[in-house]
């Protein structure tokens, strides 16, 4: 059997339900994996709306994609989603208060940071890492999340150092 087709079968695998994983000791689990942060944002109505989101990679190369995972509890995401257009943003280890206040539900999150529309009419929040604008691509039930793909219009770097998500706080990463 090669490994493609290992991938495929999965009869020698035990089912496993929800009920079988405790969720306090999944959570410590993964929270060993070290992520980069984001704030997902958009513009409603022209209001800005964005949200803070650490469940975000690439995906696709050709063409070129990306993908997220709000949570359905997100008050922000429906707004996002009916906008069509979203821009994730990187952040820098100089953005965990950004991070933490577009992290809280409600509120008036854009009061007093920095931002432009970028070309395809979303928010770059001014000093993130690095930011990728998309169109929304789809939408796949996933749980109590939702996946999101992005088909990416625009892109750009700036200079620093990323913030880093790791085992419930923030650091950074020098190279």
């Amino acid at each position: 059997m090669t490994a493609t087709d290992a991938g495929r079968d999965r009869g020698d695998l035990p089912a496993a339900g929800a009920a079988d994983i405790d969720q306090a000791r999944f959570r410590e689990v993964l929270g060993h994996f070290a992520t980069g942060v984001t704030v997902v944002t958009a513009t409603e109505e022209g209001t800005p709306v964005g949200f803070t989101c650490q469940s975000f990679a690439s995906l696709s190369l050709d063409p070129p994609m990306v993908v997220l995972a709000p949570a359905k509890s997100s008050t922000s995401w429906p707004r996002i989603a009916a906008a069509g257009a979203f821009c994730v943003n990187v952040l820098s280890d100089r953005q965990e208060a950004l991070c933490r206040s577009f992290a809280v539900s409600g509120g008036d999150k854009f009061a007093g940071v920095a931002w432009h529309l970028g070309t395809a009419g979303t928010p770059v929040l001014e000093g993130s890492l690095a930011f990728i604008e998309c169109r929304l691509e789809a939408i796949y039930e996933a749980g109590d999340h939702e996946l999101v793909v992005g088909r990416v219009l625009d892109l750009g770097v700036s200079h620093g150092a990323p913030l880093v998500f790791y085992r419930g706080g923030f650091g950074s990463f020098a190279v």
